[in-house]
C-alpha cells in the first residue's frame, strides 16, 4: 500500500509520465527476483538441500564446529537461493542441533537466521538488493553488475560473519525458554465424559455443546464412538448416548459442567500424566488451550465431510511456525475450519515465546507464531504445506527424489553460469530455468504461482519509478549534496562510510529492497558531488541494505525466527550491534581495495 501510494502520488504530481508508472513490473530486477524465487522452490521441494544437510553437517562435534558448519551451509544456500527459502529449509536442522548442544533454540536459530541474511550479499541473485543496485548501475550506461561482481566484498564480510556468531556472537543470544508443548501447559485436565442414556445432550450437536463448554473455558478435543476414533470430530456431528466425549477443562469447572450437560465423569488426568494404550490414539499428550477451532455453522449449507483419522494412525503434538507472507497471517483460528477440512486440532498458539492467555478463536495469527497442531503426522504435514508453515521436528513435508534433486540443482547451476558467463541476461537466464523447473517437474506449474513472493515483487516493481523519479529531480542530489555538507564534509571515504551506516539503519526499519531503491540514488548522487566512481558507493548500499540484525522486522528471516526462539523485540540487538560494527569494519577496507574511490 505504502509503494503503490508512493508511486501514484508521483504520477499525480506529474513527478513520472503516466505511461511509464508500471514500467517496474517489467525491470529485469523484478523478473530476476520472481524467477529465483521459483528455482528456490524446486530446490526445497525435491531434497537437494536436504541430501547436503546430511552430507556436509558433522554429527557429534563440538558447539563451535557445528554452528560453524550449519551457519556456513545457510550462508552458502542464501547466496544461490532465496534467504527464507533456506532458512526455513534448516530450521528442523537447527532445533536439533540446540537440543544435541543442550543450548536453547534461539541460541542457534539467531546465528542460523544471522547466517543467511550474511549470505546472500555474495552473488547477484542472493538478495533482491543486489539485483536492485545492478539495475542502477545499468542505468548508468556503463553496463550491470556481473554474478560474481559482488563476492570480494559479500564473501569478506560473510565469512567474517560467521566466524564471529560461530565462535563469539552466539554466546551474547538470550537465553529464553522457548514454548514448547510444556511451555502451553495450564494446569487443565483432559477428561473424559460419557453421555449416558437420557442426558440433554443426546440429539445435540457438537457445535451446540461448545458454545455451553465455551462459557466455562472448555473445549471437546476428542470423541470415541463405537471404538471408532475421531480427534477432532465435525462440528455438526450429532451426541448419541454413550459416545465418549475427550473434554480439556479447568478442574475447577467441572463440576458445574457434568451438572449442566448431564454428562457422567469417565476418569480425568492431567496432559503429562501417561495414558492407558487405548486412549493415547484419542487423544495425544495434548497440552492445553482453549480454542474450538471452529466457525459458526453456515446456513442453509450442507456441513462438509469430516475427516477422520485411520485406527492405525499415531495422533501426534507438533509445532509449526508461521512463515512470512503465509496464508495464515492474518486468518484467525475460527476462519481455518481444521476440523472439517484437515481433521486437526489446534491447541495453542505462542507468540513471541509468550502462551497465548487469551480466546484464540478471533486471535489473528502472524508470521513467527508457533501452532501446536494435534493429529496424524502426516495430515499436520499436508496442512504445513498448503499454508505456509515449518514443523520444528525432524519430518520433511516433502519426499526427497534424487532425480529430481540432481535436475534442480542442474537447473540452478546452469542459470547461474549462463548469467555469470554473459551468455544470456540474468533475467532470460533464470525465466529459461523456471520453464525447465517446469518441464521437468522439479517445481509443478501450479506451485510456480505459490513460489514468488508477490508482496515483494509488487513492492519492487513500484519502488523502482519512484527511485527513478528521485534521481531525475534532482531531489537525490538535493538529500546527497546536504549529508556531504553538513556531514562528510566533501571527504570521499566519509561519504562511503556514511552511505553505509544510513542504510544499514533504514534496512532495520523497512524492506531491504525498499531500502536499497531509496538509498541508490542518494549514493549516485553522492558519488557524483564528490567526483568519485559510484560503484564504491552502490556495493555499499547493497552491504548495508543486506545487513538488517536489529530488529525482528528488518529481514523476514528474524521475524520468523521470533516464535521458535522465544525472543523480544529487544533481543536481537545485543547479536545484531556487534555484528554490524563488525561488518562496516570489514567492508570499508575491502571496498576501497575491490572497488576503488
Amino acid at each position: 500500500m505504502v509503494a503503490m501510494a508512493a508511486l501514484l502520488a508521483c504520477v499525480l504530481a506529474g513527478l513520472l509520465p503516466a505511461g511509464s508508472a508500471f514500467a517496474g513490473f517489467g525491470h529485469p530486477a523484478v523478473i530476476t527476483v520472481a524467477c529465483v524465487l521459483v528455482l528456490s522452490r524446486g530446490l526445497q521441494t525435491s531434497g537437494a538441500v536436504d541430501l547436503l544437510a546430511r552430507h556436509v553437517l558433522p554429527a557429534k562435534a563440538g558447539i563451535a564446529t557445528s554452528l560453524a558448519a550449519l551457519i556456513g551451509l545457510g550462508a552458502l544456500l542464501s547466496g544461490f537461493m532465496n534467504n527464507v527459502g533456506a532458512m526455513a529449509l534448516l530450521m528442523p536442522v537447527a532445533v536439533r542441533l540446540a537440543e544435541r548442544l543442550q543450548l536453547a533454540p534461539g541460541q542457534v536459530l539467531m546465528p542460523l537466521a544471522f547466517g543467511t541474511i550474511l549470505g546472500g550479499m555474495t552473488t547477484l541473485i542472493g538478495t533482491p538488493p543486489n539485483l536492485i543496485v545492478a539495475g542502477f548501475r545499468q542505468q548508468q550506461g556503463v553496463g550491470s553488475f556481473a554474478m560474481f561482481d559482488f563476492t570480494a566484498v559479500g564473501l569478506s564480510v560473510a565469512v567474517g560473519g560467521v566466524l564471529f556468531i560461530a565462535f563469539i556472537g552466539w554466546r551474547l543470544v538470550p537465553v529464553r525458554k522457548q514454548a514448547g508443548m510444556e511451555g502451553f501447559d495450564t494446569g487443565a485436565y483432559l477428561t473424559e465424559v460419557r453421555v449416558p442414556n437420557g442426558s440433554t445432550s443426546v440429539g445435540k450437536t457438537l457445535h451446540t455443546l461448545e458454545l455451553a463448554l465455551d462459557k466455562a473455558g472448555a473445549q471437546v478435543v476428542g470423541l470415541v464412538r463405537n471404538d471408532i476414533r475421531v480427534i477432532a470430530p465435525s462440528p455438526y456431528r450429532q451426541v448419541v448416548a454413550g459416545d465418549i466425549l475427550v473434554i480439556e477443562a479447568e478442574a475447577d469447572a467441572l463440576p458445574q459442567l457434568l451438572t449442566a450437560l448431564e454428562l457422567r465423569l469417565e476418569e480425568s488426568r492431567r496432559p503429562e500424566d501417561p495414558l492407558p494404550e487405548d486412549d493415547a490414539a484419542d487423544t495425544g499428550q495434548a497440552a492445553p488451550a482453549r480454542s474450538s477451532g471452529i466457525a459458526e455453522p453456515p446456513a442453509d449449507t450442507k456441513p462438509p465431510e469430516e475427516k477422520t483419522a485411520p485406527a492405525s494412525s499415531d495422533i501426534v503434538l507438533m509445532e509449526l511456525a508461521i512463515l512470512p507472507n503465509s496464508g495464515l497471517e492474518g486468518r484467525s483460528a475460527s476462519d481455518l475450519l481444521l476440523r472439517t477440512r484437515y481433521g486437526l486440532n489446534l491447541l495453542a498458539v505462542s507468540r513471541q515465546g509468550q502462551r497465548s492467555r487469551t480466546r484464540l478463536r478471533a486471535m489473528p495469527l502472524q508470521a513467527g507464531d508457533l501452532l501446536l497442531m494435534q493429529g496424524p503426522p502426516e495430515t499436520i504435514a499436508e496442512f504445513a504445506s498448503d499454508n505456509g508453515c515449518v514443523p520444528l521436528a525432524e519430518r520433511e513435508l516433502h519426499i526427497p527424489s534424487q532425480r529430481k534433486a540432481w535436475q534442480a540443482g542442474g537447473i540452478m547451476l546452469l542459470s547461474v553460469g549462463a548469467a555469470a558467463l554473459g551468455w544470456l541476461p540474468a533475467a532470460i537466464a533464470f525465466a529459461l530455468g523456471v520453464l525447465a523447473s517446469m518441464a521437468l517437474r522439479t517445481v509443478s506449474p501450479r506451485a510456480v504461482y505459490e513460489a514468488v513472493d508477490w508482496p515483494v515483487v509488487v513492492l519492487l516493481a513500484a519502488l523502482m519509478p519512484v527511485a527513478d523519479a528521485m534521481e531525475t529531480t534532482g531531489t537525490a542530489d538535493l538529500i546527497a549534496r546536504f549529508m556531504l555538507d553538513h556531514l562528510a564534509q566533501g571527504n570521499a571515504i566519509v561519504g562511503l562510510g556514511l552511505i553505509l551506516v544510513v542504510t544499514m539503519f533504514l534496512s532495520d526499519l523497512m524492506n531491504n529492497a525498499a531500502t536499497a531503491a531509496v538509498m541508490c540514488p542518494i549514493a549516485l548522487g553522492t558519488a557524483s558531488a564528490l567526483g568519485a566512481s559510484a560503484d564504491p558507493f552502490l556495493m555499499a548500499v547493497a552491504i548495508g541494505a543486506s545487513c538488517a540484525f536489529l530488529t525482528p522486522i528488518g529481514h523476514q528471516n528474524n521475524t520468523l525466527i521470533l516464535g521458535p526462539g522465544g525472543f523480544r523485540f529487544g533481543d536481537y540487538w545485543r547479536l545484531g550491534v556487534p555484528l554490524e560494527v563488525l561488518v562496516v569494519a570489514i567492508s570499508m577496507p575491502v571496498l576501497l581495495l575491490a572497488w576503488p574511490l
